[in-house]
């Protein structure tokens, strides 16, 4: 029998780590923390998940209010002390939307990341993936490079002869001002066909997660910001959440000299994992534009539970799949 227990945050990362769950950051307490002074989003519980008293998950959600209606978030959660059957998946969401129905009656659906669909909608927004690409990053700078494709290999020894760009943890300029880090994002929405968030969104995020969380690594040519990311860290893993480049410096290998540097002092620090955060697949094939860059760095490629809906007010959800494909039909 499944059953949810409700916890403070604090004990669902301490159970979780008993456990031996490799807890992403967007399900710590530190996270919620980050949530809560977004406009719009509340923490709204964390949950010890059990079959027969015994942890088989965790989940912690965030009440998203958008456009008169609430829903709840759970990125990468459920968190899983080792990969469901379809029927023990099954059974624990289940559980969740019984738990939500009797907890709050506002909540129209959940978004949570699942590794098999029945039961599920594909989303309403947003672009979630079944794949992405996790480099190892231990054993130091050579070992690091060992493990990758030979392109990737190739192309990182060329930016490390030729690239004029120096690379370096700029954490703490980035939390003093975010504006120089910011202008190279704008420049590559444009490119890249994308609207930013405004620049408190990132700014926020650094400031929120703390250095212990979130890093700013920046490549800067005669002392002028390239390219840079922001990098989640939580334990022993790490996550590219967001990244940037000048149109400049695109034919330079900049961007290989970033992600190698990055690779490096992270592993120097003690992670173990960097996640680059989703590729293209049949899944999510309008990614595909990001694997010649990101799938070169590493031999493999992760499998990970994609982003679905699960309406709880049915009738609710159909419209608003109503009125998003009425929306697309219009562009």
């Amino acid at each position: 029998m499944i059953t949810l227990e409700k916890v403070d945050g604090a004990t669902l990362e301490a159970e979780a780590e008993k456990a031996g769950i490799t807890l992403p950051i967007e399900q710590t307490k530190v996270w919620s923390g980050f949530q809560a002074d977004i406009d719009g989003r509340t923490p709204w519980g964390d949950y010890l998940i059990k079959r027969d008293g015994e942890l088989v998950a965790v989940i912690s959600f965030i009440d998203f209010e958008t456009h008169g209606y609430h829903y709840l978030r759970s990125m990468h959660g459920p968190a899983w002390v080792a990969k469901p059957t379809e029927a023990e998946e099954r059974e624990v969401v289940d559980a969740i939307v019984d738990t939500v129905k009797k907890a709050d009656k506002n909540i129209a659906f959940l978004r949570i990341d699942t590794w098999f669909a029945d039961g599920t909608e594909k989303v309403l927004s947003t672009v979630p993936y079944d794949q992405t690409v996790v480099i190892d990053v231990t054993g130091g700078d050579d070992e690091i490079l060992a493990r990758m494709k030979r392109r990737g290999r190739r192309d990182v020894r060329k930016s490390l002869r030729e690239c004029p760009a120096e690379v370096a943890d700029e954490t703490d300029k980035a939390l003093t001002d975010f504006s120089e880090y910011y202008d190279v994002m704008v420049e590559t929405g444009q490119r890249d066909g994308f609207t930013p968030a405004p620049m408190s969104d990132y700014s926020d995020m650094i400031g929120a997660l703390g250095a212990d969380h979130c890093r700013v690594f920046a490549a800067r040519i005669e002392d002028r910001v390239v390219a840079w990311s922001i990098v989640t860290v939580n334990g022993t893993h790490a996550v590219r959440y967001y990244a940037g480049m000048r149109n400049e410096v695109m034919r330079l290998h900049v961007t290989d000299k970033l992600l190698y540097s990055e690779c490096c002092i992270l592993g120097s620090q003690g992670i173990t994992e960097y996640d680059l955060m989703g590729i293209g697949s049949d899944f999510a094939p309008s990614l595909k534009g990001l694997n010649e860059f990101k799938c070169k760095f590493t031999e493999e490629i992760t499998p990970v539970a994609p982003a679905r809906d699960v309406p709880i007010k049915k009738v609710f959800y159909k419209t608003l799949q109503t009125v998003q494909g009425v929306r697309k039909a219009l562009r």
